[in-house]
């Protein structure tokens, strides 16, 4: 006799059940999905027995009575007719063996009705076998699973605690939740709820039904179409000072489906770097749309794994829809803005109209980068080099400080003072801010020195000579160009020591020992980004330090460049710059309500 035979129909779907259902969320999962396709607008799910019991409910289209047997059958599914369907999917499930292989391992009872019956269908399930008669209901579909892996006890062993499945549920309806705002969805454990929303279709609406006011405060909306290439991104964004531990509040999708993916991932990632502290993480809740003939979801049973026809014009998509969110400046139809004859400071790259001259007005170009950075009690000679003009223009009338007009200014601000002379405290209509001087400025330094293409230098006559280790000085060595690039020329005289013959014209007053011991420190963290740290080295040395008094003048001026900042929320390093407080929330703490 011989050794091979043909396995029965139910150990087959047990084994197809292994790919499908790993766990009690698959098969709420694969239910909810199904609902999602039926059009349900409302959908319930509960939970019990150490989630081996679940009850998803719809108030969808229903099954047909004909089609009822069929359903429950092996890769029969009304998604898909033939193979080039499956390169234009529009649906949330299309394979056919969620049913089979659910019904293959637990007791599952259907009824479902469709609005062309005045009666409903029951069906249940034991061991694969199916068993049909007629039963009122509402149209829509219910599923009861009861016993879930009662015939697999390997399986059971490998479930975690029935908190920790239940967990894996949760975070599928909140993520369900957010990619269909338009549908109600309730969740329910042991007769408790736990999670419902009402389905507006306003995605911030749900956004604070799943979470809390205070999150959806912290967001900002993202939304970016091409009608060329037909590509949509929507949904929200934290801001930068608003931070997670993990990347578990990534919510990505793809035509609304709960995806893993590396480019998108990268793209937020991208678009973040600098913006966000050392393993803190945004909020994150987009789609993304895109013709299903450019996107393949048939790569694994989970379906969460996507491809692209070309990758990289989704990447360079996403991150620029993020960076446009995350940059706080308004768009302008011009890049020019006049200042009063009174500021403070008037800097202008090129040389002066007569016309600006006699009436005494600047025009600035606010997308140019500053040549230069002076204290406000500098006396400063109009200084010609051979590449570069700078234009300082100081009033014989005696200086009112004055606040530089720009979108991002809010006239209402008013200084109060310096806290520690480190924090600028401001007076706004609604409340009282906080502001770090140092990393105010050091965002702001940062932002104009990233748009400088030539960084003024400042020759060095007279400067130490420093030592350095080989290994230092052959890290200096291979990026003498990038470091040349951003202002810095250095000398090797030996093997163990370098001098610097030109700095930052900002970093003119700082000890070049102190210049090249950060340099060192940062580009031996990070081999990759050798330029970028570069970059934030320069300006965190160039701007004014914790414990610093300032005068009234200068933490207007410090107040005034930080408004106009892209990205005002933090430092290049990921720190907060500022703490607002409502002056609702002052109030009520002193009980001044009434």
């Amino acid at each position: 006799m011989g050794k091979i035979v043909q396995l029965s129909k139910n150990v087959i779907n047990q084994i197809a059940a292994g790919e499908v259902i790993e766990r009690p969320f698959s098969v709420v999962k694969e239910l909810v999905e199904n609902s999602i396709d039926a059009g349900a607008s409302k959908i319930s799910v509960e939970t019990a027995n150490d989630c081996r019991d679940l009850r998803v409910a719809d108030n969808g289209s229903g099954i047909m009575p004909d089609d009822i047997l069929l359903a429950f059958s092996k890769h029969a599914t009304s998604k898909i007719k033939c193979s080039e369907d499956l390169f234009d999917i529009h649906t949330m499930g299309f394979r056919g063996e969620a049913l089979a292989s659910i019904i293959s391992i637990s007791k599952l009872t259907c009824m479902t009705r469709t609005a062309d019956f005045d009666y409903g269908t029951k069906v249940e399930c034991r061991d694969s076998e199916v068993k049909q008669t007629q039963t009122g209901c509402a149209v829509g579909t219910i599923m009861e699973i009861k016993d879930l892996f009662f015939n697999l006890p390997a399986r059971l062993k490998f479930l975690k605690s029935a908190k920790t499945e239940f967990s894996y549920i949760n975070e599928f309806m909140q993520s369900i939740a957010l990619a269909r705002p338009d549908i109600a969805f309730e969740l329910k454990n042991n007769g408790k709820s736990v999670l419902k929303t009402t389905g507006q279709g306003e995605l911030i609406q749900t956004v604070k039904e799943l979470f809390t006011d205070e999150v959806s405060k912290h967001l900002k909306e993202v939304l970016k179409t091409d009608s060329l290439s037909g590509l949509k991104i929507s949904g929200f964004v934290s801001t930068p000072d608003y931070t997670r531990a993990s990347k578990k509040d990534y919510y990505m999708f793809v035509n609304s489906r709960l995806v893993k993916c590396p480019v998108f991932q990268k793209a937020i990632d991208t678009a973040y770097k600098n913006l966000t502290g050392n393993s803190r993480y945004p909020f994150i809740i987009l789609n993304l749309e895109l013709p299903a003939s450019e996107v393949d979801v048939n790569v694994h049973p989970s379906k969460k794994e996507v491809r692209y026809k070309n990758p990289n014009q989704i990447f360079n998509f996403i991150h620029s829809a993020l960076d446009s969110a995350l940059k706080s400046a308004p768009e302008r139809e011009s890049n020019k803005i006049f200042t009063s004859s009174y500021s403070p400071l008037k800097t202008i790259q090129g040389e002066m109209t007569e016309d600006s001259q006699k009436n005494d007005t600047v025009l600035v170009d606010i997308n140019e980068p500053l040549t230069g950075i002076f204290s406000p009690k500098e006396q400063i000679e109009n200084k010609k080099e051979e590449k570069h003009r700078l234009h300082i223009i100081t009033p014989e009338k005696p200086i009112q400080p004055k606040f530089i007009e720009t979108p991002n200014f809010k006239q209402e601000d008013t200084i109060i003072g310096q806290y520690k002379k480190t924090y600028i405290l401001i007076e706004r209509e609604n409340g009282l801010e906080i502001v770090d001087q140092h990393i105010a400025e050091e965002r702001y330094i940062y932002e104009q020195l990233k748009k400088t293409k030539n960084i003024d230098c400042q020759i060095l006559f007279i400067s130490d000579v420093l030592e350095v280790s080989p290994s230092d000085k052959e890290l200096l060595e291979q990026n003498s160009d990038k470091l040349s690039k951003f202002g810095y020329e250095i000398d090797f005289l030996s093997e163990n020591e370098v001098i610097f013959r030109k700095v930052p014209q900002v970093l003119s007053k700082i000890s070049p020992k102190e210049i090249l011991a950060d340099i060192l420190e940062n580009m031996s963290g990070d081999i990759n980004n050798i330029e970028e740290q570069i970059l934030i080295t320069t300006s965190c040395k160039a701007v004014v330090k914790a414990n610093t008094y300032l005068n009234l003048y200068q933490m207007e001026e410090i107040i005034r460049n930080w408004r106009t900042c892209e990205n005002p929320q933090t430092c290049p390093h990921g720190r907060p710059i500022a703490k607002f407080f409502e002056h609702k929330d002052l109030a009520k703490f002193f009980q001044r309500n009434k």
